[in-house]
């Protein structure tokens, strides 16, 4: 029997040095139990191996422009040593050589960036951020963390803005289309661009309000994701299969949607 392919499309790792501290942090500014104390490579591959994830998007975000590029060398080095991981970068709008460093992340083959305009602190419609959606356009998938209700820096009426002034930048809104900003994300998404990841929702949202999304959207603007070491992969897989979608739909959210968008598989 032909092994299922499950794409894991929104996880974290962290240098070991420093892992600890990072997740530890991220629990922290969400008032919630981290599921991995660790956050590693290491930590993401044996639990994402618990239910047969084939390919893991990689990512981190700098929270300063100075994280910049030393977060993206790490992530490309992981990535060199684990044929699973799809590299995606960071970037920091207030970074002094923005155009040189999106030049250097072209060159070097990642597949996208990841933006967190909470922890950034700029909204996702702000001019600042405007280049790195301009160089990115058409090249780069941007993964931005979306929703938050105490915050207004992610709110998904900005990621419109942005996806309709870019229609050929490849949008994935985080969390189902906004942490805790759910009735906004389905009421304002309209720009084909935009795709969205189940990561970080689950736990909150009802089956009834998942098939909200489904029936307003279809099946082709969906990944599963698992938004690790915030949660693991048993756990989110769970989760994700008490949807009870059918057959040819949840293919579609595991592996082929982001197979087709993101690594540009026939």
């Amino acid at each position: 029997m032909e092994k299922e392919r499950i794409i894991d499309a929104h996880a974290h790792i962290f240098p070991l040095k420093i892992a600890a501290k990072a997740v530890a942090s991220i629990g922290n500014f969400y008032n919630l139990t981290m599921h991995d104390g660790e956050g590693t490579a290491e930590a993401l591959l044996e639990s994402g191996r618990k239910i047969g994830v084939t390919q893991y998007l990689v990512c981190s975000t700098a929270t300063r422009p100075s994280q910049v590029k030393a977060i993206n060398d790490f992530i490309w080095e992981e990535a060199a040593m684990h044929p699973e991981f799809i590299p995606f970068a960071t970037m920091h709008p207030d970074l002094e050589d923005l155009e040189e460093e999106m030049e250097r992340i072209l060159s070097r083959g990642y597949y996208g960036i990841k933006l967190h305009p909470d922890f950034q602190e700029f909204n996702i419609d702000d001019d600042r951020a405007m280049e790195i959606y301009r160089m990115a356009e058409g090249k780069l998938a941007i993964l931005f963390h979306t929703g938050d209700d105490r915050y207004d820096f992610s709110a998904p009426r900005r990621m419109e803005k942005v996806a309709e002034r870019f229609p050929n930048l490849t949008c994935i809104a985080a969390h189902f289309g906004g942490y805790r900003c759910w009735k906004e994300a389905i009421d304002c998404y309209q720009a084909p661009n935009i795709y969205m990841d189940t990561s970080s929702a689950l736990f909150a949202i009802s089956k009834e309000e998942a098939w909200k999304f489904f029936d307003r959207f279809g099946p082709d603007r969906f990944f599963f994701g698992t938004d690790f070491p915030m949660w693991n992969h048993v756990e989110e897989f769970a989760r994700f299969e008490a949807l009870g979608l059918p057959a040819d739909f949840r293919k579609k959210v595991l592996s082929e949607n982001f197979a087709r968008a993101i690594l540009h598989e026939a």
